[in-house]
């Protein structure tokens, strides 16, 4: 996917989220990411709520492809390569010590003393 395509399903997701009208709000969570950083602003519009995004402390480039992998299709392209629980089982195998990772947290704007984050 693009960097572009990377920001507008994470804002899509966002929006489901922090949508001012609570008739489109949806609910759920947002999207889980590794390697990735980025800033979400609940508060502003749908397309300005995030910003920031890093992968691997590079800034992601709008117009370059970087490769996604998830639970579920993420896209409206036809999926392609191995089901994810496949390439996991197989890395779990092959890796016999699973080290812990840094959490790869978003970095919140806006939203101190909102009960609902912890």
């Amino acid at each position: 996917m693009t960097g572009e395509t990377i920001k507008l399903i994470l804002e899509d997701v966002c929006d489901n989220l922090f949508n001012p009208d609570p008739y489109y709000q949806q609910g759920g969570d947002m999207v889980r990411v590794g390697g990735m950083t980025y800033t979400c602003n609940p508060g502003q519009k749908i397309g300005k709520r995030i910003s920031d995004m890093h992968l691997n402390g590079k800034l992601i480039d709008p117009h370059k492809k970087y490769k996604v992998a998830g639970w579920a299709p993420v896209s409206e392209n036809a999926v392609k390569g191995e089901p994810i629980w496949d390439v996991v089982a197989t890395y779990l195998r092959d890796t016999k010590v699973v080290k812990p990772r840094k959490l790869n947290l978003p970095k919140l704007i806006g939203v101190s003393g909102n009960p609902g984050i912890a």
